[in-house]
């Protein structure tokens, strides 16, 4: 009887201390604004992130100099690629006449533009906004260097009732803008 009642108390002890149940986030299209651009062919770089983004959980800034990693919240795929994915996707129909490629994709030809992204930040601080500071840097091929480069800073209130990853949907559709005026100006 005494075994039977220590088993008990055990095995609630243990289902008391379940962690939370995990979950999967993802980032979606976001649309923008179609801008004219020649039919060229545009090759988007592996995306570059800052190291403290480079990690299946999801990341916020209490503070100026504080990090907080979910133990709950995780990103679907490595953000690094679903960055590139969803970034490729709002290109594709913000410049509807080019070809948009991505360098780690099964598909190879020879770019008329080449972009890069470079991710410094991606975040909520401690006023609850979603920050989104990247680099972008348009080449006509490979081998130049930048003929267009610019620093972005985005920021937008996270959406009520929505997790964040759609905030950060909305903001990297907005650095989708960005890069389709570079390509395009």
């Amino acid at each position: 009887m005494k075994a039977r009642t220590i088993t008990l108390l055990l095995a609630l002890a243990v289902a008391g201390c379940s962690a939370p149940p995990l979950e999967l986030y993802t980032l979606a299209f976001a649309p923008g604004p179609v801008r004219p651009s020649p039919p060229i062919s545009i090759e988007l770089h592996r995306v570059g992130l800052a190291g403290y983004l480079d990690r299946a959980e999801l990341v916020r800034s209490p503070s100026a100099y504080r990090l907080n990693v979910s133990d709950s919240e995780r990103w679907a795929e490595p953000l690094g690629r679903m960055l590139e994915r969803v970034f490729a996707e709002d290109l594709v129909q913000r410049l509807p006449a080019a070809s948009i490629f991505t360098e780690s994709g099964a598909i190879a030809t020879e770019a008329d533009r080449v972009v890069e992204l470079d991710v410094q930040r991606l975040d909520a601080d401690p006023a609850g906004n979603v920050v989104l500071v990247a680099q972008i840097a348009v080449r006509r091929d490979i081998r130049s260097r930048p003929a267009m480069a610019r620093t972005v800073r985005l920021q937008a209130n996270a959406l009520p009732g929505q997790p964040v990853a759609a905030t950060i949907s909305v903001l990297v559709g907005q650095l989708a803008d960005a890069a389709a005026a570079l390509i395009s100006g």
